[in-house]
């Protein structure tokens, strides 16, 4: 896949979650791929080139922390946000971020709250102030 525009990997294994996500993040002008779980993510990093990578936690076949401890192996410089909704989030999301997750979002999220996340890990200048 070449693109000039920066690409952004959105992993749910829910569907609507991840059309949702997508709809979102090309308004701002992003390409998005999506997969279902993090083993389809770690193959589509062999494939394409990720600027970052939107992950749930829990899910099938290879889970959110897991497929973070990956890339973070093979690929240290990868942009990476954690998502969760589950009862135990809270948890999730900090060992998420203490193993290599540059951002953490709860879900239900707010769009606002998304937009700026992933602007702010892609280095888009609106957000610059924010930091």
């Amino acid at each position: 896949m070449r693109t000039n525009k920066k690409v952004v990997l959105v992993v749910d294994d829910e569907e609507a979650i991840r059309e949702y996500v997508r709809y979102i993040i090309e308004k701002e002008g992003y390409t998005v791929i999506e997969a279902e779980n993090g083993a389809q993510a770690l193959d589509y990093f062999r494939t394409f080139h990720i600027d970052l990578m939107l992950t749930d936690l829990i899910m099938p076949e290879k889970e959110g922390i897991e497929t973070i401890l990956s890339l973070k192996t093979d690929y240290p410089d990868v942009k990476i946000a954690a998502m969760s909704g589950v009862a135990e989030s809270e948890t999730y999301l900090r060992s998420a971020g203490k193993l290599g997750a540059d951002a953490v979002l709860r879900k239900p999220f707010e769009k606002t709250k998304l937009v700026e996340i992933v602007n702010d890990l892609m280095g888009a200048e609106k957000y610059a102030e924010n930091k």
